[in-house]
């Protein structure tokens, strides 16, 4: 599917967010990286940069919400979907380094104690996400009381592994979150 010059552009701030935070993105820069025309940017976001970013997080969380599915089918078991979606990060990693991290975390790290609206459009990804991967927990046998927290431990653990393997330059928390995590995730179902 060709993505439009708008499309592009949103994709494009989620990927220089996750690289060098919201502060460190610019609007030029993402008209070039997206390969848009110069004026399109006040044509398509005529609230700026804050309309821009606020679209690249949740772009974010959609494109993450999406991946929950595709994991949950692959591995229907609440271990399987936590190291499906820690196996993605490990994969990318590998193949193209740590610099790149999740724009909703460097959204947060960068700029959501100063801008309100930066900071419930991070909160606002983040559900996206939260949603999808509670709601396959249910599906695989979790009780419905323990499915939110279980969702929002899985998804802090991965988040929180993700910063320490960039630091370390190294995968050894996601395969520590994963191997940790995964019994205990199974042992909630009934």
């Amino acid at each position: 599917m060709t993505r439009g010059p708008r499309e592009r552009m949103v994709y494009s701030a989620a990927q220089l967010i996750r690289t060098q935070g919201v502060s460190g993105t610019g609007m030029r820069e993402v008209v070039r990286h997206a390969s848009a025309p110069r004026g399109s940017l006040q044509h398509y976001f005529p609230g700026g940069k804050d309309q821009l970013v606020r679209e690249a997080l949740a772009w974010s969380g959609d494109f993450a919400a999406r991946r929950v599915k595709r994991y949950a089918e692959a591995a229907p078991t609440p271990a399987g979907l936590f190291a499906g979606m820690a196996a993605q990060w490990r994969d990318q990693f590998r193949e193209e380094g740590f610099a790149a991290g999740c724009p909703l975390v460097a959204a947060t790290a960068d700029v959501a104690a100063g801008n309100e609206n930066l900071r419930q459009a991070v909160c606002a990804g983040f559900e996206t996400w939260l949603r999808p991967v509670a709601d396959s927990l249910r599906e695989m046998g979790v009780p419905e009381a323990r499915c939110r927290s279980l969702a929002m431990v899985m998804i802090s653990a991965l988040e929180g592994a993700i910063v320490m393997a960039r630091a370390q330059e190294d995968v050894a928390p996601l395969d520590a979150v994963v191997a940790e995590l995964g019994p205990m995730l199974d042992a909630a179902r009934v």
